[in-house]
């Protein structure tokens, strides 16, 4: 049954709310109502700050992470080994490796994985731009650090082909995370063993 509300400017708060995952109407009418609680200036705030980060954010121009300028802080940190680069499938799975404090090099963020069940093909991720820079030259080591998943095996797979022509080493995190665990679940104890001792991937795309 159809919920009535007092005010069409509430339902159509919380009909926006809800449209967020994981967060149904009673939870968004939940939020909604607590905003009303709250005085105009915080509330606008809010408000502020989402629509500032909406329009203000941008993409590292190297790694593809989430950054306020155009190169990200990590990739411009001269402190970092940019001999290594990790690969990751989203900008939660860098801040899952970053949480770990055992990693010290550079990132690459797909954007996805390949998924032909979703439509999402190797033209559909950023694996072109990660060629691009290990074909400048001075990296050493690309870590491959994807789900323990189908899809991120087969993304390893076309990787690992796409970078066989290069003097680079290409290894792949433990399998100390499950199969068919998603990276940025994993506990950083875990995760931090896992990149530490990462195999690598031979030019036949086995681990050894």
């Amino acid at each position: 049954m159809e919920e009535a509300y007092p005010s069409k400017l509430l339902e159509k708060a919380v009909a926006e709310f809800s449209k967020l995952p994981g967060i149904g109407r009673k939870t968004s009418l939940r939020l909604v109502l607590d905003m009303l609680r709250r005085p105009e200036e915080e509330v606008s705030a809010f408000a502020n700050a989402l629509t500032d980060m909406r329009s203000n954010i941008k993409y590292c121009q190297v790694c593809h992470n989430i950054s306020d300028t155009d190169i990200c802080p990590i990739c411009a940190d001269r402190q970092r080994d940019a001999s290594t680069i990790c690969v990751v499938e989203n900008i939660r799975d860098v801040m899952a490796v970053e949480h770990t404090q055992q990693y010290r090099g550079l990132y690459h963020v797909l954007g996805g994985i390949i998924s032909p069940m979703d439509g999402i093909g190797p033209s559909d991720i950023e694996v072109d731009s990660l060629v691009e820079r290990v074909a400048k030259g001075g990296v050493k080591e690309v870590i491959l650090a994807l789900s323990s998943t189908m899809e991120g095996d087969t993304t390893n797979f076309y990787i690992s082909r796409k970078l066989s022509g290069y003097d680079v080493v290409v290894s792949v995190i433990a399998r100390g995370i499950s199969v068919g665990d998603e990276l940025e679940y994993t506990d950083e104890v875990t995760l931090g063993r896992a990149l530490l001792n990462r195999t690598v991937m031979n030019n036949d795309n086995n681990e050894r």
